[in-house]
């Protein structure tokens, strides 16, 4: 049993800004800094932190090598990281002085996956293993009709939300992980039971994840209802903290974690890589949270 992530390399640019650039407005940054990142590669990091084994799949350009470099120095196994004509996906991440973050993406190579690349990854995989995917690859409703007709439990991290992904069938999908604002782009609903309720209906044997930020979390399917609140944590650059706490869930699932022990440690870990400037850089590794993880119990005992 593993996990393999089909999921995006970037490289990520980041800005820190006063605050976010209005129409019209030119502005200068304080500082800019280039890190690693791409939900894919921020989400195979924090699996393999996390202490689970994790396969990567994607695509880089000639500029991208560094990615695949930290990977394997995480511990990811990069066999089906290949390189591509096109030059690699990035992002611009604008970081205010909040610590919020505002992000323009660049596709590049991570929207060269195609299907024949695609079949040749998955056939080292079955129905024991775990799918891990997001929506910043081309070719993602190939992926889940792959995964589901393998018999793969699949996560789906529906991030970015786009009318593509609004439009596809998500009966494969075991997790569906969103955030509020995710969550109202597909359902319509602002309320966070309301989302997973609507979620529910049309999907009735999704388990829904829902992320509230500072609100916590909410684990719901058909059964249970699991709420997780925030841990504190002083912020500094959210980047990653969704890639990390969806990491950490799946590593917890895998090696056997309750689902309320899952949350709170993907919520411990989410909440230590906010304090930490960049995105893959910031994630945590596992005896650090379990190390918060022992301390906040002494505090709260």
């Amino acid at each position: 049993m593993g996990i393999i992530n089909f999921g995006s390399l970037n490289i990520d640019r980041v800005y820190k800004v006063s605050h976010f650039v209005r129409p019209g407005e030119t502005i200068s940054s304080e500082s800019y800094k280039c890190f690693p990142g791409g939900k894919g590669l921020n989400q195979s990091i924090a699996i393999s932190r996390a202490g689970a084994k994790v396969t990567h799949a994607g695509t880089i350009g000639a500029d991208g090598g560094f990615l695949k470099e930290l990977l394997k120095q995480s511990g990811v196994d990069t066999r089906y990281v290949r390189e591509s004509e096109n030059v690699t996906g990035h992002a611009l991440i604008q970081v205010s002085e909040e610590g919020e973050n505002c992000i323009i993406l660049y596709k590049g190579s991570n929207y060269e996956n195609d299907v024949n690349f695609i079949d040749y990854v998955l056939a080292g995989f079955n129905s024991e293993d775990i799918l891990v995917l997001q929506n910043e690859i081309n070719n993602l409703e190939y992926l889940l009709q792959c995964g589901k007709q393998k018999g793969m439990r699949i996560l789906l991290n529906a991030s970015p939300v786009d009318e593509r992904l609004k439009n596809m069938d998500l009966t494969g999908v075991t997790w569906l992980m969103v955030n509020e604002t995710e969550g109202l782009e597909i359902t319509g609903e602002n309320k966070p039971e309301r989302i997973a309720a609507q979620l529910l209906d049309k999907y009735p044997a999704m388990n829904v994840i829902l992320t509230l930020g500072t609100d916590g979390c909410v684990y719901q399917n058909k059964e249970n209802r699991i709420y997780q609140s925030c841990f504190p944590a002083e912020t500094v650059d959210t980047t990653a903290a969704g890639d990390t706490f969806t990491g950490y869930f799946i590593a917890s699932v895998l090696t056997g974690k309750s689902m309320e022990e899952a949350l709170e440690i993907a919520s411990c870990a989410a909440a230590m890589a906010v304090s930490r400037e960049g995105a893959a850089v910031s994630i945590p590794i596992y005896a650090e949270v379990e190390k918060k993880l022992m301390d906040w119990h002494e505090i709260k005992h």
